[in-house]
């Protein structure tokens, strides 16, 4: 591969380092070195991060990812740590990892909530049972009371009047309604395997 010039081994062996130099002035700015580090390496890299995500449009960005990366943190580079080519590799293959420890993370939190989902589905099915049971109880347990107690207890809790009004539909004292109603709640109470 030729870079500025320069011939540079396939194997990165040999002592110049035309990305490195290219690094050192992106650093500085240089969107000319830049580009040409772009033109030399995004083939090369957008083939490695290919092969780790295998999905063609998320290749596409995250190769977009490195090099913001590189155009951002090039000043990070250290020549004397390893060669600039193996630098920007070394962050295409980071953040393909990433992506995929991301998406895995991604789909195992989803499995988890629809988990969970299903979870509370179950718990609002088995209180629905539950709720109908009771009231079935609660019907039973109502038909078994005096006509004038069923009444009082009806038109209060399932009409929602109040003890006044329900006097003046029933036509009766309200004395006789808070009567009825009191001892009407205590045979359901009973009833209901409640105390008293």
């Amino acid at each position: 591969m030729v870079i500025d010039g320069f011939e540079v081994p396939e194997d990165g062996a040999g002592s110049v380092d035309p990305i490195g130099e290219l690094l050192q002035a992106v650093a500085g700015g240089d969107r000319a070195a830049f580009g040409r580090i772009y033109d030399a390496l995004a083939p090369r890299v957008f083939g490695l991060i290919l092969r780790v995500l295998v999905d063609r449009a998320q290749s596409e960005e995250v190769l977009q990812e490195v090099f913001l990366e590189v155009w951002q943190s090039a000043a990070r580079f250290t020549p004397n740590r390893g060669r600039g080519r193996s630098w920007i590799l070394t962050i295409a293959h980071r953040r393909a990892v990433d992506r995929v420890r991301s998406a895995q993370a991604s789909a195992a939190r989803d499995a988890r909530v629809g988990l969970r989902d299903v979870a509370a589905m179950r718990d609002d099915v088995a209180e629905d049972a539950e709720l109908r049971i009771e009231g079935r109880r609660v019907a039973a347990a109502l038909a078994g009371l005096p006509d004038a107690q069923r009444e009082a207890i009806t038109l209060a809790y399932y009409g929602g009047y109040s003890q006044s009004e329900i006097a003046a539909l029933v036509q009766a004292p309200l004395g006789t309604v808070k009567t009825r109603m009191r001892d009407g709640l205590a045979r359901l109470r009973r009833a209901m395997g409640g105390e008293r």
